[in-house]
């Protein structure tokens, strides 16, 4: 990739936000202080339309073949206009819901990027058929929804997306893809031009203009880049997104366990429970970032895993995540079982 385009990208949102900043205050696009909130101070968002701006630029620019990209990119418009109003008004779950579908329509039935099938270990091919459509529009929506809820502290979004998209860079030019790669690197740039005002304090926020793009452009970059479906090849992006997906995750269980709304907010999500045991802001960010690092190195390896290493590799990962989630109290303070065993087990030596 031309890292002149990147670097132009870069220039352009570090110009552009600041007039963004401003467009921001004047239609009252601005994020007040609340119960739940950790800012103290009334913060413009819309950073997220200065991200998709620059990007917008770089694709202009970008020396590829960009025809099939026009779907992709129609649906980012439709995404970011859902995140705009949201970050205006504050629409209702249900419209941010049909906003997020309406994009992964153009992606799944203009640009035919589904998941047609995934090669089961041990058992070969699984067809989904019909349900290729909805099983691909499910993994949008998902992977949009978990960065939306992982935006709560300053740079953390914005630096998670960074990791996951150098992760899928990484990978698509392992299987020299000349496209995904020069488009993940591209967005980093205008990403990385955001963090200079958003890395604690912030100056602005990306809003869900930001989050819903950067989930939006995570999640279909990872189906184009991982076209080889197999059972490993698309857990793969789930691993990278193991951070944000397992806080989304470990919240639909909190809250259907207390029998509150699943789109209710609340103050248990990753960052807030860090914070809880005495993390500062920027110390809570930088660990959410190397426990980032750590589920995309693990994608990594993941992906060139014999079978059975990759199982083996599952249930290590699958066992830390439970630890964490027990020691931090994600679901619950009292929700400890395996910490419970394991400190029976320490009383019981003699």
């Amino acid at each position: 990739m031309q890292i002149w385009i990147m670097i132009i990208c870069f220039l352009i949102g570090i110009l552009i936000i600041p007039l963004v900043r401003k467009f921001a205050f004047f239609i009252n696009a601005v994020d007040e202080p609340r119960e739940r909130h950790i800012h103290t101070k009334i913060t413009p968002t819309l950073g997220g339309l200065a991200i998709f701006l620059a990007f917008t630029v770089g694709m202009l620019l970008l020396a590829v073949d960009k025809s099939d990209f026009l779907p992709v990119y129609i649906g980012a418009v439709i995404i970011v206009a859902t995140g705009f109003i949201d970050d205006i008004i504050e629409l209702s779950p249900r419209w941010k819901l049909v906003g997020q579908i309406s994009a992964a329509l153009c992606v799944v039935l203009w640009g035919q990027i589904t998941i047609e099938f995934i090669n089961i270990p041990f058992m070969g091919p699984l067809y989904f058929g019909v349900w290729a459509i909805p099983i691909t529009l499910i993994w949008i929506v998902a992977i949009v929804n978990a960065l939306n809820l992982i935006d709560g502290l300053d740079g953390l979004a914005g630096g998670v997306s960074i990791i996951a998209l150098l992760t899928i860079a990484g990978m698509a030019l392992l299987l020299q893809d000349v496209f995904v790669a020069p488009v993940a690197f591209m967005l980093i740039a205008c990403i990385l031009a955001f963090l200079v005002y958003n890395f604690p304090p912030a100056t602005i926020f990306m809003g869900d203009t930001g989050s819903l793009f950067l989930g939006y452009m995570i999640a279909v970059l990872s189906l184009m880049g991982f076209k080889n479906v197999t059972f490993i090849s698309i857990l793969v992006p789930l691993i990278i997104l193991g951070v944000p997906l397992s806080d989304t995750f470990f919240a639909i269980i909190r809250r259907l366990k207390a029998r509150t709304p699943i789109s209710m907010a609340d103050r248990s999500h990753i960052h807030h429970r860090l914070m809880a045991l005495g993390f500062s802001q920027r110390q809570t960010v930088l660990l959410i970032y190397c426990m980032a690092i750590l589920f995309s190195i693990t994608g990594f390896v993941f992906s060139f895993s014999t079978t059975w290493g990759a199982v083996i590799l599952l249930i290590l990962l699958a066992f830390c995540i439970e630890i964490i989630v027990e020691f931090i109290g994600l679901i619950g303070e009292n929700y400890r079982p395996i910490l419970n065993i394991l400190s029976k087990i320490r009383r019981k030596r003699p």
